[in-house]
C-alpha cells in the first residue's frame, strides 16, 4: 500500500470553486486561497437562516492508544461513504497543530483512502488561522507587559499574570521562562511560560463563537491577570480587543476543502481536547447543517473527553441536537486495555498485539462498554465502528460485537475506510443513517444552575467512574471566588489525561472508584467555561528522541516528502 502522502499526492482534485458550487455556495460567499482551498463568508448563514438543518452526527472513540484509534479516518471516510449511498453529507474537522505533526503523531488529515486534500497544506500553514490565533494571543501578552512597563495604571501584579505566550511548535524548554532580562528598557522581569497555540483560550473562543459581535464580547472578557487588590484584569481593560479582532477577522471564517473522493469537508479551529473543548467550530457545523443533509463531526480523544465536551459545552451553543454518535474502536487498543500489552509512540508494536487473542480483547472490552455508556448517558444512539486492521481475527471481532450490543449500541460495523475509502464504509454509512432516525432523548449531563462542585463531581463519577473527589486549598479558594463572581453558572471543561478513563494515564481498561484530585480550577471567561486541572497536565508538548520532522523534506520541484 502506498504511503498516506503518496495517496494524497496522487489524488485528482477538483477546483474548490466547483465543490462550493455543488453545495449551493455563491461566489460572493467564497474567499479563495488558491485553487483547492477557500474560506466561507459568514453571510452564508444569514442567507440560509430559514433552511432546515441537517442531521448532526458525532464521531468519538474508546480510550485511545498513543497512536490514536482512527477517528479522523472515520469522520472523513464516513462522510465519503454516506455520499456514496446517496446521503448528502459534509464532514467537519479541526485543523491540527504543527507541534504533533513535527513531533510524535505526524499529520492528521486522515489516512489511507480516507483523507482530506491538499494534505500538505492541511497539516502545515493551511490558510493561516493558527498563526492568526498565535499573533492575537501574543499581541495581548505584549499589551500586558507594555502596560506594566509604562506605569501600570491598572495595578497588575507581575506575580499574578495568568496570560502566557504561545507558539505552534512543541518546545519543551518554554514550559518555564523568565522574561524582561537585560535592564529596565526591556520591561518587567517576571516568570512566565509558553503554551502550544492550540491551547490558547483564543482558539477555544474561536471554536465557540457565532459571529463578530459575539467574538468581540468574548475577547473583551478574557482574564489576563489579577491586580494588587485581587481584582481581575481583562483584555477589554487593556484596550486590546480591537487589535485582536483585526488579526482574527479572516480566521473566524470556516475553511472548505475536499476529500480524495472530492466530497466536501469544512476545517475550522483546533482547540486542545485535554485543556479546551476539543471540537471543530460551531460556525463550521452551523454552515454544514444548512448546506448538507448530514454533518459528521469529530470530537477529540475518547468519549470521556471530547464527546462529553461536545455534548455539554459545544451543543449548548448550537440550536441543533445531535442525532447519533459513532464510537470508533480497534482490536489493538482493546488488547492494550486488557493490561497485558503496552503501546508506546515511536516504538515498534508489541508482537502480542498482532497475534490472535480473543481473551485479551474480552478483557479490554470494559473500556468499550464504559464509553458506550458515556454516550448513552446523553440519550444519543451510538453505532460502534471497528477500525479494521489486516491482523484482526473474526473471533476477536465477534467479542467486540457481543459486548457492544449488550451495552446498548444500535449497531456494530466493521470499517474498511482506511484501506478502501468510501467502498469500505457503506455498511457503516447505512447504520449511521438508520441510527439518526431512531428516537432521540438528548439531554445535557448537568444543568448550569448546579454548583461548581456538583458539576465537577457528576462528570468525574458518571463519566470517568471515580470514587472520591478531593480539592486542593487553592481550588477551594477559586471555587469561592468564582461563585461570588457568578461564574458558577458556566459549564465545566475538565482537563485530564486522554490515555485513561481515570486521571492516571497508566490505568487502562475500566478503572473504578479511583481518587480524583482537583489541583486547581482556571477560568476561561472569554470561552465561557471553567476548567479544573486533574493531575499533571501540560500545555506545551515536547519532542520525542526522533521527531517525525526528521523524516520530512522538500525535493527540487518543491514537493513535500516524508509527511505522514
Amino acid at each position: 500500500m502506498p504511503t498516506d502522502l503518496e495517496i494524497a499526492q496522487s489524488a485528482s482534485l477538483k477546483p474548490i470553486a466547483e465543490i462550493a458550487e455543488s453545495l449551493g455556495i455563491e461566489d460572493s460567499e467564497l474567499y479563495l486561497f488558491g485553487r483547492y482551498k477557500a474560506k466561507i463568508e459568514l453571510e452564508l448563514l444569514q442567507r440560509l437562516r430559514d433552511r432546515p438543518d441537517g442531521k448532526y452526527i458525532n464521531v468519538t472513540a474508546i480510550t485511545p492508544t498513543p497512536l490514536g484509534e482512527g477517528k479522523t479516518v472515520t469522520t472523513i471516510g464516513l462522510g465519503m461513504a454516506m455520499n456514496r449511498i446517496g446521503a448528502r453529507t459534509m464532514s467537519t474537522i479541526r485543523q491540527p497543530s504543527m507541534g504533533p505533526t513535527f513531533g510524535i503523531k505526524g499529520g492528521a488529515a486522515g489516512g489511507g483512502r480516507s483523507q482530506v486534500v491538499p494534505m500538505e497544506d492541511f497539516n502545515l500553514h493551511f490558510t493561516g488561522d493558527i498563526h492568526a490565533v498565535g499573533a492575537a494571543h501574543n499581541l495581548l501578552a505584549a499589551f500586558i507587559d507594555n502596560h506594566m512597563h509604562h506605569g501600570n495604571p491598572l495595578g497588575i501584579d507581575a506575580d499574578r499574570v495568568t496570560w502566557s505566550r504561545v507558539v505552534d511548535i512543541s518546545d519543551r524548554p518554554l514550559r518555564g521562562a523568565v522574561i524582561g532580562l537585560g535592564g529596565l528598557v526591556n520591561g518587567v522581569v517576571r516568570e512566565t511560560h509558553w503554551d502550544i497555540t492550540t491551547a490558547s483560550e483564543i482558539m477555544a473562543i474561536l471554536g465557540l463563537t457565532n459571529g463578530y459581535a459575539d467574538l468581540r464580547q468574548r475577547l473583551d472578557r478574557i482574564i489576563v491577570a489579577s491586580g494588587k487588590g485581587k481584582e481581575y484584569i481583562t483584555a477589554g481593560q487593556l484596550k486590546a480587543t480591537g487589535s485582536m479582532l483585526v488579526l482574527l477577522k479572516d480566521a473566524i471564517k470556516p475553511n472548505l476543502i475536499q476529500t480524495i473522493e472530492n466530497t466536501p469537508c469544512l476545517v475550522h479551529t483546533g482547540p486542545f481536547a485535554n485543556i479546551a473543548h476539543g471540537n471543530s467550530s460551531v460556525l463550521a457545523d452551523l454552515m454544514g447543517l444548512k448546506l448538507a443533509d448530514y454533518v459528521v463531526t469529530e470530537s477529540g480523544f475518547g468519549a470521556d473527553i471530547g464527546a462529553e465536551k461536545f455534548f455539554n459545552i459545544k451543543c449548548r451553543q448550537m440550536p441543533v441536537k445531535p442525532s447519533a454518535s459513532v464510537l470508533v474502536c480497534t482490536v489493538r487498543a482493546l488488547k492494550m486495555h486488557s493490561g497485558r500489552f503496552s503501546v508506546v509512540a515511536g516504538k515498534p508494536l508489541d508482537e502480542g498485539l498482532l497475534k490472535t487473542d480473543p481473551r485479551a480483547v474480552e478483557d479490554g472490552c470494559p473500556n468499550l462498554v464504559k464509553q458506550i455508556e458515556n454516550v448513552r448517558l446523553h440519550g444519543v444512539p451510538v453505532v460502534v465502528a471497528i477500525n479494521r486492521f489486516d491482523t484482526d481475527h473474526p473471533e476477536e471481532l465477534e467479542v467486540i460485537r457481543k459486548h457492544a450490543l449488550a451495552a446498548g449500541a444500535s449497531a456494530v460495523v466493521d470499517s474498511q475506510l482506511w484501506a478502501e475509502g468510501s467502498a469500505g464504509g457503506e455498511e457503516l454509512a447505512r447504520a449511521v443513517v438508520e441510527a439518526a432516525e431512531m428516537p432521540n432523548e438528548f439531554a445535557f449531563l448537568y444543568p448550569l444552575t448546579w454548583s461548581i462542585e456538583k458539576k465537577v463531581e457528576t462528570i468525574a463519577r458518571e463519566i470517568y467512574g471515580a470514587g472520591s473527589i478531593e480539592y486542593s486549598p487553592k481550588a477551594h479558594k477559586q471555587i469561592a471566588r468564582y461563585s461570588k463572581m457568578g461564574w458558577d453558572r458556566l459549564p465545566i471543561c475538565m482537563a485530564k489525561t486522554h490515555l485513561s478513563l481515570s486521571t492516571d494515564s497508566k490505568l487502562k481498561g475500566r478503572p473504578r472508584k479511583f481518587d480524583v484530585h482537583v489541583r486547581e480550577i482556571r477560568a476561561s471567561i472569554g470561552a465561557g467555561f471553567l476548567y479544573p486541572i486533574l493531575g499533571d497536565m501540560m500545555t506545551m508538548p515536547g519532542l520525542p528522541s526522533h521527531p517525525a520532522g526528521e523524516r520530512m523534506d522538500v525535493d527540487e520541484t518543491g514537493r513535500v516528502l516524508g509527511l505522514s
